[in-house]
């Protein structure tokens, strides 16, 4: 494959700060592209070991509303109680029906005991509520 200069410079800068190579930095570029041009209105975001899809316009990453529309069980409820659009909601669904692995592993990941996380990271700190008024 043939990339012009300025995308190869990219693409070696990449790769040398991921310690990765070429080939998986255009793999993941690719990807990423893909599932944009599939579900217009997701991007994605974060750290290269933790990128995740979010819904653009939202400020939401995709399991967060998938997450919040199994706590409201219906797209019209968490519609109605959220500022969330329906087409925000539906792009969050049809992506989490093409990448349930992915956006269920989020989930899980952000449902973990607070005690497991107590014994992974046992500085781990919690921030009291404030109490409104």
């Amino acid at each position: 494959m043939r990339l012009s200069r300025a995308t190869d410079r990219f693409v070696t800068a990449e790769a040398r700060r991921t310690k990765r190579s070429k080939g998986a930095v255009v793999e993941t570029l690719a990807e990423e592209a893909a599932r944009m041009r599939r579900f217009p209105g997701i991007a994605f975001r974060g750290e290269d070991a933790g990128r995740r899809a979010w819904v653009i316009g939202t400020g939401l990453d995709v399991w967060e509303v998938i997450e919040m529309l199994q706590d409201h069980e219906t797209p019209e409820g968490l519609v109605a109680r959220t500022r969330l659009d329906a087409r925000a909601v539906e792009l969050a669904r049809a992506y989490y029906a093409t990448y349930p692995e992915e956006i269920d592993e989020a989930i899980a990941e952000n449902r973990r005991p607070l005690a497991e996380l107590r014994e992974l990271y046992p500085f781990i700190g919690i921030t009291p509520r404030r109490s409104k008024g």
